[in-house]
């Protein structure tokens, strides 16, 4: 049985279509690299916030393995796949939030980081800023990436 044919994408499209599917699939994989620098970590992740310009905002906690990794190397990639197997891909380099009020915005509108964490003051939260060098789509069965423009 041949594979079904991918949709068509406007290119002028593109923004929107990564969003969408950034917002249907919800837990991406981050991919870092072990502090080695030889072997390559994948793990799920919950970003706190995704920004218009595909930079995302990851909550972690300081004690996990991800954080001594981004520390040795920030560079990092992204996976969303949607439930219809459309995927975005972005490529970036992490940095550490410092700016008291972004922290404190995303703490307002993350009501798990509160459950979980109780304060924004929380010793051993960290929240990681991935500034996207590259973003990729691909529609399910096409095979091929299109480079979605970054502003």
């Amino acid at each position: 049985m041949p594979a079904p044919e991918p949709t068509p994408i406007q290119t002028d499209q593109l923004h929107g279509i990564a969003h969408e599917t950034i917002k249907a699939a919800k837990f991406p994989q981050l991919a870092t690299i072990d502090i080695d620098g030889q072997q390559p970590r994948l793990r799920p992740v919950s970003p706190v916030r995704v920004d218009q310009n595909f930079t995302i905002h990851i909550a972690s906690l300081k004690s996990y393995q991800k954080t001594q990794q981004l520390a040795q190397n920030p560079k990092v990639e992204l996976c969303y796949l949607a439930p219809n197997h459309d995927q975005v891909r972005v490529t970036g380099t992490t940095s550490i939030i410092t700016d008291p009020k972004l922290t404190a915005d995303i703490w307002q509108t993350n009501p798990l980081l509160r459950q979980y964490l109780k304060t924004p003051d929380n010793p051993d939260l960290i929240i990681y800023t991935i500034t996207p060098t590259k973003v990729r789509f691909m529609r399910e069965w096409a095979l091929s990436y299109h480079n979605v423009p970054l502003p």
